[in-house]
């Protein structure tokens, strides 16, 4: 067992008493309204909170990603990364009011991903607090344009002009506790929209119809055959069109998502839907699009690579059961560019995309330890080999 993993019960807690600054920051973030492509105001209050903090610098980079930086000891250590996105998927006509109670905080966005933010604001009080010390710099970053279809713009500028190595990254999401994310799938996540002239009459018999011709767009492809490995799937995850229950449907759309262990295999369905979608719209005579809202490459660490060991021993010591699944998060890209990453949950809840969702507060203390255990871990050198 390694040191820093004796303390982490005692952190649990040191974090308790501390609860106040970290449900103070959870609630000031969330009650700003922050739909992608619009978190500006959410962005100043995270710089302004940092400086109140005290961090040794704040700044954004080029993008707009607000930063504060933390000085290691060490002039010769990469830097760590502690990510957390700033976007929600409520826009300002939500109401953002959150209800804190005895052992809850509801609100639209809490889960996704006010807690992560608000966390991550809380960490230089929690590192001055419990006197942790680091030889890396610890770099803060909220980042913007992450969610939908943002597609991760906001972590894909700021590695890309980062200048210097990066020794390892913590990516924290609001929930769910347990999670382990040390992979990622390949990923498509795609819109076909179909909008038909309402003046088009091509007989007294056929009027084309909007919704059924996106019935038979998933028709055909339920009609691919997906392998087996690699491991390939299509998600069908939205479908909205129609005006009222006796009139013909004129506009609708489909949402889906391609994912596979493979991107070659993402690729190729992608090039099969394309060709069902140009078919049918030469078919029908519809205006039938197809649109990319998002994508990823598949990575992953190894089972058995240090980071991952050293977050399954952290998990163990708090009596913590893990989980793992492909991630979505920021994880993607810092794989992609061959930098250790995990994704981990803070706490338990329900209605993760709803705009009464629920956390509870009292796993938050052993969630944010396991963030504390990992830095540490990381700072101990395993991203290192």
């Amino acid at each position: 067992m390694h040191a820093y993993t004796d303390k982490l019960p005692e952190f649990v807690d040191v974090l308790r008493t501390m609860m106040d600054t970290i449900m103070t920051n959870t609630v000031l973030v969330g009650q700003v309204p922050a739909p992608t492509f619009e978190e500006q105001a959410r962005v100043d209050l995270f710089l302004e909170r940092l400086s109140e903090f005290g961090v040794d610098e704040c700044t954004t980079d080029g993008f707009f990603n607000p930063i504060g930086i933390l000085q290691g000891s060490s002039r010769s250590q990469p830097p760590i990364f502690v990510v957390a996105h700033m976007d929600s998927p409520f826009g300002k006509e939500v109401d953002h009011h959150y209800t804190v109670g005895k052992n809850t905080i509801t609100g639209a966005g809490v889960l996704d991903n006010a807690l992560g933010v608000g966390v991550l604001l809380s960490l230089p009080e929690i590192f001055r607090k419990l006197d942790l010390r680091f030889e890396s710099d610890i770099i803060l970053a909220g980042v913007i344009q992450s969610i939908g279809k943002g597609n991760l713009r906001g972590i894909r500028h700021l590695l890309k002009s980062w200048s210097t190595p990066i020794r390892g990254a913590v990516c924290v999401e609001s929930g769910e506790l347990g999670r382990l994310n040390y992979y990622s799938d390949g990923m498509i996540r795609c819109e076909i929209t179909c909008h038909v002239d309402p003046a088009q009459e091509r007989s007294q018999r056929f009027f084309p119809n909007a919704i059924l011709i996106l019935n038979e767009v998933i028709n055909q492809i339920m009609a691919l055959r997906l392998p087996l490995k690699p491991r390939t799937k299509i998600i069908f995850g939205t479908i909205q069109g129609g005006l009222k229950h006796g009139q013909i449907a004129h506009e609708a759309t489909l949402g889906l998502e391609i994912r596979s262990d493979a991107d070659t295999m993402v690729k190729e369905i992608y090039g099969d839907i394309r060709d069902i979608v140009n078919g049918l719209r030469h078919e029908y005579e519809v205006e039938l699009i197809l649109e990319r809202v998002s994508n990823q490459r598949a990575a992953s660490l190894r089972y058995n690579h240090p980071l991952v060991k050293a977050v399954l021993g952290i998990m163990k010591t708090l009596g913590l059961e893990p989980f793992s699944e492909p991630s979505e998060s920021e994880l993607s890209i810092f794989l992609s560019r061959q930098i250790p990453a995990v994704t981990l949950g803070i706490t338990r809840g329900e209605g993760y995309q709803q705009t009464d969702a629920t956390m509870q507060i009292e796993p938050m203390f052993k969630g944010i330890a396991q963030i504390l255990g990992t830095i540490m871990a990381i700072d101990a050198g395993a991203c290192d080999g």
